[in-house]
């Protein structure tokens, strides 16, 4: 078998998974031989190197019968021109053949592309002088020297078009290679611009030969000459920016061409398998664009590292609005990719979620919808709104937009809900104890293993079992495991046996592996996922081959009792155990030896051992007490931890390091500081019977739990509550805070649509939410004496509220064209000022609700805050242009230039007390001060956030400066000389939108 340019198949994940099994087939019969030839390539040396000994390798470009390889193939490649252009049988002439072959460098593509670039032009003696005047250097400089001239003897100047044209192919070509007129209509270009290019450039692209005739790139190699950091501008690709743009033109072509019914599908009785024409009508009905769109277009936007680009929010704006998304998923349906849907939408990037609009959630409600109604959806597409639409929760945008859109929906009577399901706390399935749980890698899946013989899985965002149980142990199976690569799924068994499974379709791959001499207690994965250990009831523990199955070295011995629990360090150089002995052992992962005497505290048998993440420390639990060590001294670390009433049998540590918990026959799980060993609340209570395995989630949000009760449960690894059983508090993420002036009250808001009254002291909530915003609500405030709450929200009004009774108090202001970000009273509380995505800043009457004089304009970009100065004289401004400015309260004229420093868009703005200050917050992680009266920056910036900074703030005396970023902390400076004095305050789980001191500091 030959396989060539392994290099350009797939990723790196596929290219592992290719290799993997080729080593594997190769190890079952000894008559196949198997040759790869590929590009040098990390990813593909380090994959080989997990099979040393098994290969042999060669490196063609140093190989002695190179020279007469590309020789013989430049002769044969030289004579097809010959023939065409009827020269001479011997042309060029062997001077020139010898100078293309020395010239190619070993590179066959060298010599191919000269060819057909000789082959597409009038006078192939010029093209050849031309390209074997390309200039010295090493082969691959040649080859991309090469390709520039090549390029720039066919497109003249319509370079502009010839780097657009290059952007779109290449960034489709990752996904699906795309025909002439797709490739227009994506990239902007006239359809002929795009064929003549192609035709043109015959050396470096061509078209494939299916039906659509896909344009593709001729070798990797050109890809990577046009996207390298050393190709001319006039060149270059900047694959960011096609991706960026291809993104945007996807979301296009969607927006115009989506429609109810696009395949004319005349009855909901029949399902999509029963169209015998349906393919047909998908081909008529749905341009490649849109199909091509349609499965790819968050693929595009998720290269985009972080964005504030106004073009690609109004597009994203655009097409999330219902009923377009529902459009959408009706032709997943018809397409047969119903499928992809909850991949295409969790793909949409973090720097999305960071900001604050309403895309993400309408993204979140029709992810929901997906996983909601996806069986329905795929039988029939008009079911995405007969089945989907007509029982839709009634507290979300589909319904309240889509509900008076379709006729002959069902009437849900009775049971209609309110809002989405919560994610299930509680998964029922398994029919004898859960003894073993994990988290895929990705956080996507949740595994389970059972007493009842058998390992389940589940989606871990609904709680629905994922197919069928995995069967084939004849035993209690008591440990389960995901590969580092979520390929592959391990499992342990009573019947002594580890299987391996296929994490995807369930199916078992290769034999079980056999060598334990009883039960099996425990198995884990290497990080590398090269190998897996195992525990045993005989006492050893036992290292294999992940990918073959075969035992690898003799058994690791020592323990005087039954191996209950076996782990890597996070580096895989060591393993470690706990045992029925009471002790703990560390062994070197490559030769199995022993590294240090046995870690020796416990009085009772081991049930279960772990290390933290940073592999510095190892956690233990036994009969009521768990145990911290160092892992390189061996030494115990503190006193134990205590507060079980009965046995642990599970401790494991948070993906953060920062906590600990521990699962016991008490029936309950504690959360334990891992610094300081102190409980972090009280137990979480919830299962009947003892808590026999533990798992975190990956983003360590979530806790998942297995019981001898049968059950599983979910846990919000923040408040230790059950998912879904929340107390009183907002539905999503919540955007601004702030005290009353006399501290005793706190209002928020949130992207739920609605703002909160909490007590400061106690933390309850003080009556019911206010509504009455449509949209989220980025801005909240009280007025100076305390009786009125403002707000401003992406409906674009800003609203009144009596502080007191929740009651709107004047009709909602409107004005604005954008959504408002920020709104403030004055000192004197008789002005309202708002700042807006429409780059204006507005002035109302807090009495009336009366807009006071224009606008405030000078602003390129949205405005994010707003703020009064102290004597109530000034208003600043912070922008997305990167600038703050300063304003006269009374006439709206601008005071002064604006304040320049920082180089990204500024977050917040706020005055000193003394109105001497201004302090702002920016996307570019930093904070800068500056002074009022001339507008120079004092000191700074102040360094130390990670991620944007979302919300700073003075203290009551002005002595300090708080921050909060999206990078989950707050810090705390001295306001004098910027210098940090506390923090970084950490407890939040997401980005942290919003700061405020007490009045009392």
């Amino acid at each position: 078998m030959v396989i060539d340019a392994l290099d350009e198949c797939g990723d790196n994940r596929g290219r592992n998974s290719i290799i993997s099994s080729l080593f594997a087939a190769s190890s079952r019969v000894n008559w196949l031989r198997i040759i790869v030839t590929s590009r040098q390539s990390s990813d593909i040396e380090t994959c080989f190197k997990r099979f040393d000994g098994r290969y042999s390798a060669k490196d063609l470009a140093a190989d002695a019968n190179a020279h007469a390889d590309i020789l013989f193939f430049a002769r044969s490649k030289l004579a097809n021109v010959a023939n065409e252009y009827d020269l001479p049988e011997d042309w060029p002439g062997q001077a020139k053949v010898e100078e293309i072959v020395e010239r190619s460098g070993g590179l066959f593509i060298f010599v191919d592309t000269l060819a057909r670039l000789l082959e597409g032009g009038l006078d192939p003696d010029q093209y050849l002088d031309q390209a074997l005047s390309v200039g010295p250097g090493n082969a691959l400089e040649r080859l991309y020297n090469f390709y520039a001239t090549a390029i720039h003897s066919q497109i003249g100047q319509s370079r502009r078009e010839f780097k657009s044209a290059m952007g779109t192919i290449i960034a489709v070509g990752k996904y699906q290679p795309l025909s002439d007129k797709t490739v227009a209509q994506l990239s902007g270009l006239r359809i002929n611009i795009i064929t003549t290019l192609v035709n043109k450039l015959g050396s470096l692209l061509y078209r494939d030969a299916t039906p659509n005739g896909g344009i593709r790139v001729r070798h990797l190699s050109v890809i990577d000459f046009l996207t390298g950091s050393n190709t001319s501008e006039d060149l270059k690709v900047d694959i960011t920016q096609a991706n960026r743009d291809t993104g945007i033109a996807c979301l296009k072509v969607m927006i115009q061409e989506l429609q109810f019914n696009l395949c004319r599908i005349d009855s909901s009785l029949i399902a999509n398998q029963d169209i015998a024409d349906l393919q047909s009508r998908v081909d008529q009905n749905m341009s490649e664009a849109l199909q091509y769109s349609c499965l790819h277009w968050s693929d595009h936007l998720s290269h985009i590292p972080e964005t504030n680009d106004g073009e690609v929010m109004a597009a994203l704006d655009t097409f999330t609005k219902v009923p377009r998304l529902l459009y959408w998923m009706e032709a997943l349906s018809v397409m047969g990719k119903v499928a992809v849907g909850d991949s295409v939408l969790r793909r949409i990037p973090v720097w999305l979620k960071c900001l604050q609009t309403s895309v993400e959630e309408r993204i979140e409600d029709a992810l929901k919808f997906i996983l909601t109604f996806q069986e329905p959806i795929k039988i029939s597409a008009p079911h995405t709104y007969i089945s989907g639409l007509a029982f839709v929760p009634t507290d979300t945008d589909i319904w309240r937009q889509c509900s008076g859109s379709f006729r002959n929906l069902l009437v849900v009577e009775k049971g209609r809900k309110k809002s989405w399901p919560a994610r299930p706390s509680i998964l029922t399935g398994h029919t004898g104890e859960v003894l073993g749980i994990a988290y895929s890698p990705d956080g996507r899946r949740i595994i389970s293993c059972s007493s009842d013989n058998t390992i389940r899985l589940w989606d871990a965002e609904t709680g629905a079992a994922v197919g069928e149980p995995l069967e084939g142990h004849t035993s209690s199976v008591s440990g389960v495991a995901y590969s580092p690569d979520g390929l592959r799924i391990t499992s342990g068994s009573d019947d002594g046996t580890i299987r391996i499974w296929n994490a995807e379709t369930g199916a078992t791959v290769g034999v079980p592996l056999e060598g334990h001499a009883s039960l099996i207690y425990d198995v884990s994965y290497s990080p590398d996922g090269r190998r897996i250990v195992s525990s045993s009831d005989d006492g050893t523990i036992r290292i294999w081959d992940a990918e073959t199955g075969a035992a690898v070295g003799s058994p690791l011995e020592g323990h005087a009792g039954c191996v209950t629990s076996v782990a890597y360090s996070p580096d895989g150089h060591r393993i470690v155990s706990g045992s029925y002995d009471k002790t703990i052992r560390i062994w070197d992962a490559e030769t199995g030896a022993a590294v240090r005497k046995p870690l020796q505290r416990h009085t009772n048998a081991i049930y279960s051992v772990a290390y933290s993440p940073d592999g510095h420390r190892i956690v233990s639990g036994c009969y009521m007490t768990i145990y911290i060590w160092d892992a390189e001294t061996g030494d115990p670390v503190g006193d134990s931890l205590e507060g079980h009433t009965d046995w642990i049998c599970i401790v494991t540590y948070s993906p953060d390091g920062h906590r600990i918990i521990s699962g016991s026959y008490d029936a309950t799980i504690r959360i334990w500081d891992a610094q300081t060993g102190a409980p972090i609340g009280g137990p979480l209570e919830g299962h009947n019977d003892c808590v026999r395995s533990l798992a975190y989630s990956p983003d360590g949000c979530y806790i998942v739990s297995g019981s001898r009760d049968r059950t599983i449960r979910i846990w919000d690894a923040q408040t230790g509550a059950p998912v879904g059983e929340s107390p009183e508090e907002h539905d999503s993420s919540i955007c601004a805070v702030a005290y009353s002036p006399d501290g005793r009250r706190i209002v928020s808001s949130s992207r739920d649509r609605t703002i909160r009254i909490w007590n400061a002291e106690t933390g309850s909530p003080v009556g019911n939410p206010l509504k009455g915003h449509t949209d989220w609500i980025g801005s909240v405030a009280y007025s100076p004496d305390g009786r009125r709450i403002i707000s401003g929200s992406n409906d674009r009004t800003v609203c009144i509220w009596d502080a007191e009774t929740g009651a709107p108090v004047v009709p909602p202001l409107e004005g604005h064209t954008g959504w408002i970000h920020s709104v403030a009273y004055s000192p004197d509380g008789r002005r309202i000022i708002s700042g807006s995505d429409d780059k204006t800043i507005r002035i109302w009457d807090a009495e009336t609700g009366a807009a006071i004089r224009e606008p405030l304009e000078g602003h390129t970009r949205w405005i994010s805050n707003v703020a009064f100065s102290p004597d109530g004289r000034r208003i600043i401004s912070g922008s997305g242009d990167g600038t703050i400015r300063i304003w006269d309260a009374e006439t709206g004229a601008a005071v002064g230039e604006p304040l320049e420093g920082h180089n990204r868009g500024i977050s917040s703005v706020a005055y000193s007390p003394d109105s001497r200050r201004i302090i702002s917050g920016s996307d570019d992680s930093t904070i800068r001060i500056w002074d009022v009266e001339t507008g120079a920056p004092v000191r700074g910036p102040l360094e130390g956030h990670t991620l944007w900074i979302r919300s700073v703030s003075y203290s009551p005396d002005g002595c300090h400066i708080v921050s909060s970023s999206s990078d989950q902390t707050i810090r705390i400076w001295d306001a004098q000389t910027g210098a940090p004095i506390r923090g970084p305050l950490e407890g939040h789980v997401g980005s942290i939108y919003s700061v405020a001191y007490s009045p009392d500091g």
